[in-house]
């Protein structure tokens, strides 16, 4: 197991569209991906799970897998996340 805390800098945090995009680039990676805040943990490779969580600009969340690309997994959607989703 892989993870990292990033903290998160668009502008409406991971809302409607940044969720969506996040979701489907961590779909992208074999291993398991979950997000936590809070010390509540959902799979990151579910919408309605990270919407669930309510993450807003500042917010520090820590990114884990679990799997075979688990750091490769991990390093692009922490960079995702503190880029504020630009690639």
């Amino acid at each position: 197991m892989f993870a990292k805390t990033v903290e998160v800098m668009n502008q409406v945090g991971l809302r409607a569209r940044p969720a969506t995009f996040f979701t489907q680039k961590a779909n992208e990676f074999k291993c398991q991906v979950w997000i936590e805040k809070d010390e509540r943990r959902v799979n990151a490779k579910s919408l309605l799970g990270v919407l669930s969580l309510g993450i807003i600009k500042g917010m520090s969340v820590s990114i884990a897998a679990d799997g075979e690309d688990e750091e490769r997994a991990v390093e692009t959607l922490c960079e995702l996340i503190s880029h504020d989703f630009a690639e």
